[in-house]
């Protein structure tokens, strides 16, 4: 063979070789592009929940003046946050974090559900919203109802529409009227708080519980039990001077 046709061969053999390599990398690029659009069609994100990053109305709670950001169902992270608790619920793990629940949908994926009736979780997400109905609390975040049982609080249907609901702002002050309209004074069950010592959202929630215990205790008064707005108001006076003291010495500014 000639050397003229030995280096014809040579360069008809390197164009097929650059045109593979070009298919391949244009098959990669496709492919990457096509794994972003997934991802933004489903919301995913590599890193955990972070409520600043969806300061949009779409996102807000505002229910019963709840005012805090989750975000949609579907949505998918990387990692579950920090301090996050794991109920097991019919032999799937859930995970539980600043009210919001999640499902592993495989590795690094952590998909935002709705939580099953039925399901228990030893304490409520640190921000929540506190309603009476028919003299029974609800504890609302999230689109979802708590009520407490022991050994925690479980998660239960919307109270019915028709029902009487009256809601406590974490900055109420007592409501001159029962739920049930037997007179009487519907009781203060939140305190705002802020953390000094920089605790994690279950720390607070894990403190709030203990002085809530604690106050109980002292106060002969647990606004959480049904016949807590039959209380008097000395109790319930005792009850958030006893929360306030517990909170305070826990490094939490009261107010």
């Amino acid at each position: 063979m000639s050397s003229w046709a030995t280096a014809s061969r040579r360069r008809a053999l390197d164009f097929v070789s650059a045109m593979i390599l070009a298919i391949s990398v244009s098959g990669v690029v496709s492919t990457s592009h096509a794994d972003e659009y997934r991802g933004r069609e489903h919301g995913y994100r590599e890193h955990e929940f972070r409520e600043r990053e969806f300061h949009q109305r779409a996102y807000l709670d505002s229910r019963y003046h709840h005012n805090h950001y989750y975000p949609p169902l579907g949505f998918a992270f990387g990692v579950v946050p920090a301090g996050h608790i794991v109920v097991r619920q019919g032999g799937v793990s859930l995970y539980f974090a600043g009210g919001v629940w999640y499902s592993a949908g495989g590795p690094g994926r952590f998909v935002v559900v709705a939580p099953p009736l039925g399901v228990v979780v030893p304490v409520l997400p640190p921000f929540y919203a506190t309603v009476w109905v028919g003299g029974m609390p609800y504890y609302y975040a999230n689109n979802t109802y708590y009520i407490q049982r022991p050994p925690g609080y479980v998660v239960v249907s919307p109270p019915p529409p028709a029902a009487t609901v009256v809601e406590l702002p974490p900055s109420s002050r007592p409501v001159q009227q029962s739920p049930s309209g037997a007179g009487g004074q519907i009781p203060f069950a939140q305190l705002s708080t802020y953390p000094n010592l920089g605790q994690s959202q279950q720390q607070q929630a894990k403190d709030r519980y203990e002085c809530h215990r604690w106050a109980v205790g002292q106060s002969g008064y647990d606004p959480s039990l049904s016949n807590g707005p039959g209380a008097t108001e000395q109790q319930m006076n005792g009850y958030r001077a006893s929360m306030s003291a517990c909170l305070s010495a826990r490094g939490y500014t009261v107010w």
